[in-house]
């Protein structure tokens, strides 16, 4: 009976196991019920929670390290949970607990126990004291920049901006390769060692390629906040905003192509409000305006001494630099770089392993001819191709490669360009105002682009030389073609190169050399372009020269001294474009008739000027533009014996004729001028010299007014003023730049009536010589262009202006004057009845002027440049002067003649 107790005991625990299990089984719907509603009230608990954090997260806040991981919790949990519902949704058609499936219901009521128990638990763990922590971003990240040259005073500039209360937006522009990323990283890095009220400093690389995702997630990155690459652009542009609005930020974009939408980004408007700034740099003048740019700073070429200063560092072998020979080669190759900081520094590089001269001979040969052959340039040119790809069309892109044909740093008149491209085909051919306003708007988008610049006067322009060097990389296909522009421009050559180097050539330029003469006849089929000005050597040309150059739209051989113009010149038909200024022609060849797609003829200033056939002229149907200023005087009179000889009947034919420059030399042919209306409307230039019996010329009843843009009087010695009565004297002459009155000794007053303030508003030059019974000029006081001023040899002359002249010490009067020369003026007491500011004045030249004793001249405060003063220094010690401050600002300034 002793085996009786312990089985009784065995048996009484399987019971009550199976009972425990059997009552799991039973009650396991009773399990899965508690367990959906724990776990509804865990995810509800999830949702409220993530909602707060999304909107913490709004504000620039981050959820801390537990929170995170209790969603992460969540999530497990949550997925655990689903499972053991879908195991339960397939189990429920079990019958009984000692079911096969029993066990397995059994161990489904366990795994669902279990599982409420961590439900519960993780819902204890979700109530935190604190969901998310502020990020606290560096206020400066350092940004790799070595030292630069030459960056002090941009520097200095850019704290005064920031300093200033109302400017929040700062353009740093300049073109490529000029340092204004280097000096972005300076600016910002100098907050790294400087007290400064800026919460943060956040440095963006903008670039070509923009995109505003990009320069979100840059910010969003530099403040420390989390995001997605799928974040929604609203999202994002919440985030940054809701951060930015509450602190004081400092933002530095870098290479800026466009304007760039702030609020889009999410970035408040820096304003004096906030306090807050942002400074940018770009290569377009378009986008410091697209910007709004509250101040702008140009980033400018290092000037000599830098330049050297840089180039030497990069070299780095004094040793060699500093010896007699090297030093004069590394001197050019240095003007060579145009104080471009990115030519300095790879051309400097190139160069750090040259110790002969040969080797530094052969250098400056390869940036006169193939720069990019030199290491590391055309990785230069490579940065320097993204400004001419954004140029905006075309048109702008032709027009900058033009401009490479013209030596380096080379003056252009912008008239003088544009006519070229109009006769290239890149404008209307017109010749009317739109095709102007066209390309001197190209001129506007080049120079905004930094791929010109204003060249010696404001009516010029010219090119850098590193950009020259890059534009002719671009016409030559980026090196593949290297002939399509043979350029050989300024390098003082005596003979022409061989003729082989023009043949398949589209463009050819040779100006400014002394070559003599052209002895081969080149064949150029493919050639549009040839320039031979400013050759002043040059006096002959073969007969056949142009026999094979079929496709020539211009030739320019102004500024030589050919006498005589080649026969084949007929052979040219398809020539647009013929300039002879300056030239020593004596007769237009006949065969000059043949060119009936001429459109423009310069002959300016062609004193030698005597024949010009009739066929020359009649046969140029198409001709716009014929100037013979300053030229060709011997007009044929109708009836006269000379048949063969161009009078004004023939130049009537040419119905296409809008611009006209003549010379006149008889009051006869003047006369006969003022009845062809056709003619008269056109005249632009006009030279009328030796005129017997012209007592005043009535410019407004001979109809020469509108138009009218130089007008000069010679040796005329019984003229007594010009007239200009009628409707035009409400605004005379409106066009007149150039006003030059020689050898007059009966000019008692220039103007008979004087002029009213409207009037000549475009004159900018003045030049008297001669006139012996002229007392003064005071009508220029009313002239709001006028640049020079030239009075030479006026015997009566008592003023400029008059004592008579109401004139108020605060006057505009002369407020673009630049250049102020008198000479031989015996007469003359006074410049201006009153000291003046003559704020853009940089010359005064004064001989042979005794009784002046004042220059008239009144400083201002801020001015910081005075004109130089040219004359005697007896002159000068003898001077009266109202202020003392006056004449000790000007001792500096004065230079003995």
């Amino acid at each position: 009976m002793d085996f009786i107790t312990p089985l009784i005991s065995i048996i009484d625990r399987l019971c009550t196991a199976t009972a425990s299990r059997a009552s799991r089984v039973i009650n396991l719907d009773r399990s899965m019920h508690y367990l959906t509603a724990e776990l509804n009230e865990l995810m509800d608990k999830r949702d409220d929670l993530t909602t707060r954090l999304e909107q913490a997260e709004l504000d620039g806040s981050r959820r801390t390290n537990e929170v995170q991981r209790w969603l992460a919790r969540v999530e497990v949990i949550e997925a655990e949970a689903a499972s053991i519902m879908e195991n339960f949704g397939q189990s429920r058609q079990g019958l009984g607990c000692f079911n096969p499936s029993c066990c397995s219901k059994y161990n489904m009521s366990t795994e669902m126990i279990e599982k409420l128990q961590d439900i519960i638990e993780l819902k204890g763990k979700g109530n935190f004291e604190r969901l998310v922590t502020e990020p606290r971003p560096a206020p400066v990240e350092e940004k790799p920049c070595k030292p630069a040259i030459g960056i002090g005073v941009m520097l200095d500039k850019v704290w005064e901006f920031l300093e200033e209360e109302k400017v929040g937006i700062i353009a740093l522009y300049g073109m490529g390769g000029v340092g204004k990323t280097t000096l972005l990283k300076t600016i910002n890095n100098a907050f790294l060692s400087s007290d400064h009220n800026f919460d943060v400093v956040i440095w963006v690389l903008v670039s070509k390629e923009f995109v505003v995702s990009k320069i979100q997630q840059s910010i969003v990155a530099r403040l420390g906040l989390p995001w997605a690459d799928s974040e929604a652009h609203e999202l994002l542009t919440s985030k940054i905003y809701n951060v930015l609005k509450k602190k004081r930020f400092l933002l530095l974009f870098d290479d800026v192509w466009e304007g760039i939408d702030l609020g889009d980004i999410g970035i408040p408007l820096p304003d004096d409000e906030n306090k807050c700034k942002l400074i940018f740099t770009t290569r377009s003048m378009d986008v410091c305006s697209d910007m709004d740019a509250h101040r702008k700073l140009k980033v400018e070429l290092l000037n000599d001494e830098k330049s050297w200063q840089l180039f030497c560092e990069k070299v780095g072998r004094m040793d060699v630099l500093e010896s007699p020979p090297i030093r004069t080669y590394a001197k050019t190759v240095v003007r060579k770089c145009g104080g471009l900081p990115l030519a300095l520094i790879t051309v400097g590089r190139a160069m750090a392993n040259k110790e002969t001269e040969e080797e530094w001979k052969y250098a400056i040969e390869l940036l006169n001819k193939s720069p990019s052959e030199l290491r590391g340039m055309e990785d230069v040119f490579t940065l320097l191709k993204f400004s001419y790809d954004n140029l905006e069309n075309e048109t702008a892109k032709m027009c900058f490669l033009y401009c490479s044909l013209f030596p380096q740093s080379y003056s252009i008149e912008k008239e003088k360009l544009v006519e070229y491209w109009i006769a290239e085909g890149f404008l209307d051919s017109s010749y009317d105002s739109n095709a102007y306003n066209k390309g001197y708007a190209a001129i506007g988008s080049l120079k905004v682009a930094f791929l010109l610049e204003t060249g010696e006067e404001e009516t010029q322009v010219k090119m850098n030389d590193v950009i020259r060097s890059f534009a002719l990389w671009i016409a030559s296909g980026c090196g593949v073609n290297k002939g399509n522009f043979f350029v050989e421009a300024s390098l003082g050559l005596t003979e022409a190169p061989g003729v082989k180097n023009w043949e398949g050539a589209q463009r050819v330029s040779l100006l400014d050399n002394a070559i003599t003469r052209l002895e081969e006849v080149p064949m150029c089929p493919n050639l549009l372009t040839l320039l031979l000005q400013w050759n002043n050597c040059l006096n002959r040309i073969p007969d056949d020269f142009f026999q094979s150059m079929s496709a020539l739209r211009l030739l320019d051989l102004s500024f030589t001294s050919i006498r005589r113009i080649p026969v084949s010149i007929g052979q040219l038909l398809e020539l647009r474009h013929l300039n002879l200024t300056a030239t020593k022609v004596t007769t237009l060849p006949k065969e000059l008739g043949s060119l009936a797609k001429l459109v423009h003829l310069n002959l300016l200033r062609t004193y030698s000027l005597r024949t010009i056939p009739r066929e020359a002229i009649s046969g140029l149907s198409k001709l716009v533009v014929l100037n013979l200023y300053y030229s060709y005087e011997r007009w044929k009179i109708q009836n006269s014996n000379c048949e063969d000889e161009v009078g004004f009947e023939v130049l009537e034919t040419l119905t296409q004729l809008r611009f006209l420059g003549l010379t006149i030399s008889t009051v006869t042919s003047l006369h006969r001028l003022s009845g062809i209306r056709s003619l008269v409307k056109c005249i632009q230039y006009l030279f009328i010299k030796e005129c017997e019996g012209l007592h005043q010329l009535e410019l407004s009843t001979l109809g020469y007014g509108k138009l009218l843009r130089r007008l000069s009087i010679n040796d005329c010695n019984e003229l007594n003023y010009l007239v200009v009565e009628g409707e035009a004297g409400e605004n005379w002459l409106p066009n007149l730049e150039v006003l030059a009155l020689y050898g007059l000794p009966n000019l008692i007053s220039v103007w008979k009536t004087p002029p009213r303030e409207a009037s000549l508003q475009n004159l900018r030059l003045l030049n008297i010589w001669y006139c012996h019974r002229l007392k003064n000029v005071s009508w220029i006081s009313l002239l709001p262009r006028l640049e020079a001023i030239y009075l030479f040899y006026c015997k009566a002359l008592e003023a400029l202006v008059s004592e008579d002249e109401k004139l108020e010490p605060d006057s505009k009067s002369f407020s673009r004057l630049k250049t102020i020369s008198i000479r031989d003026l015996p007469a003359l007491r006074i410049i201006t009845p009153l000291a003046l500011t003559f704020s853009c004045l940089k010359n005064i030249a004064v001989i042979d002027c005794p009784k002046l004793k004042k220059l008239s001249i009144r400083t201002a405060h801020n001015s910081t440049t005075l004109p130089t003063v040219h004359c005697s220094k007896d002159w000068w010690e003898g001077l009266e002067w109202e202020e003392l401050n006056t004449k000790n600002a000007f001792l500096t300034n004065f230079t003995s003649n």
